[in-house]
């Protein structure tokens, strides 16, 4: 049994549980799901993120609904194919591959994703992050993913489309990031709705970047029609070893110049760290270091993110993570 109130207490919680349930085999009941949250229980991002997974291993489910605080997960084989999501809301695209990608890499044949909902939505990582840090970095333990944003979708309408491939890779390579290297290059991406458009937000984003980081190696923007309007900034830094990333989401009175200035600021920030890997890509890692049996990466910050995933972890794999706190370092025992 999960207890999903444990620590950070997030969705977090159900998507590495439900993750791991597949590829062990193990059947788990995960109780007080998201019990402190100012909407607690399941929401439609990891309601979909649950049934697709269930799909996917031909799991039988209990009480599996919006709202739900417990659930059961019953696997059994994990197959491949192509198969179709739609979350319904705004609901975020990367959470829902968050639960996907692990079992995916295990199934029989390829799988392929068609999934609907947000693109760049509040509180998750948004989908030009997923494709440029974190499937770069995963890479390197011999994952291949292959994605294709179709449709951006902004929140509260939603309506995104990505397309995910993912092969199959069961033994996984060892990961030692412990040296970062030094920065090669800079690249930035702005996405932008058409609805502002004259308001030329996509450029002043990335002038307010300009103001932290004078130099982009790649520079791209695009203004792309969506259901609601909305806009979105992400930079990543090629390193000698890994990619760190940042991103932001425009917000209503905030000038575009001031999200480019904080995105860029954060970058360095991580970057100033010396540490291999970002604080969002140091929590994500986690479960994919732990099939190894021995890697160890060095973290911009060891958040409460990544003691709640190495607790989940632990529970299902007969693994023993070590924390460094000095050092930012996590590492297998």
């Amino acid at each position: 049994m999960i207890d999903g109130s444990y620590l950070e207490g997030g969705g977090q919680i159900v998507r590495t549980s439900i993750a791991l349930s597949s590829i062990t085999g193990k059947p788990c009941e995960i109780f007080n799901i998201r019990k402190g949250r100012k909407n607690p229980g399941l929401q439609a991002q990891h309601l979909k993120g649950i049934e697709a997974a269930a799909k996917l291993c031909e799991a039988e489910l209990k009480n599996a609904k919006i709202g739900s605080q417990t659930i059961e997960f019953i696997p059994k084989k994990i197959k491949g194919g192509y198969f179709s999501i739609d979350v319904g809301t705004a609901g975020s695209i990367s959470l829902v591959l968050q639960t996907l990608v692990l079992p995916a890499i295990h199934a029989e044949e390829e799988v392929v994703l068609e999934i609907t909902g947000g693109t760049d939505v509040p509180w998750s990582p948004n989908i030009e992050y997923f494709q440029d840090v974190f499937c770069r970095n995963i890479k390197k333990m011999g994952i291949e993913i292959e994605s294709e944003i179709l449709k951006y979708g902004f929140y509260p309408k939603g309506g995104g489309k990505v397309k995910v491939k993912i092969k199959p890779c069961k033994k996984l390579k060892l990961l030692n990031l412990i040296e970062r290297g030094n920065v090669k290059r800079y690249d930035i991406r702005s996405i932008v709705s058409k609805f502002l458009e004259k308001s030329k937000v996509a450029e002043r984003q990335i002038e307010g970047a300009k103001k932290i980081i004078p130099k982009f190696d790649c520079e791209y923007f695009e203004y792309v029609d969506t259901f609601s309007p909305g806009s979105t900034l992400h930079i990543h830094a090629h390193c000698d070893n890994s990619v760190l990333g940042s991103t932001a989401l425009g917000e209503k009175g905030k000038p575009a110049e001031k999200v480019g200035e904080e995105v860029a600021k954060k970058l360095i920030t991580q970057i100033n760290s010396n540490a291999c890997l970002d604080e969002h890509m140091a929590d994500q890692i986690l479960p994919y270091m732990a099939l190894t049996g021995d890697s160890k990466v060095s973290v911009a910050e060891i958040t409460n993110h990544c003691k709640t995933n190495i607790w989940v972890i632990e529970k299902f794999l007969p693994v023993k993570f070590e924390i460094n706190e000095k050092e930012r370092i996590i590492s297998l025992k």
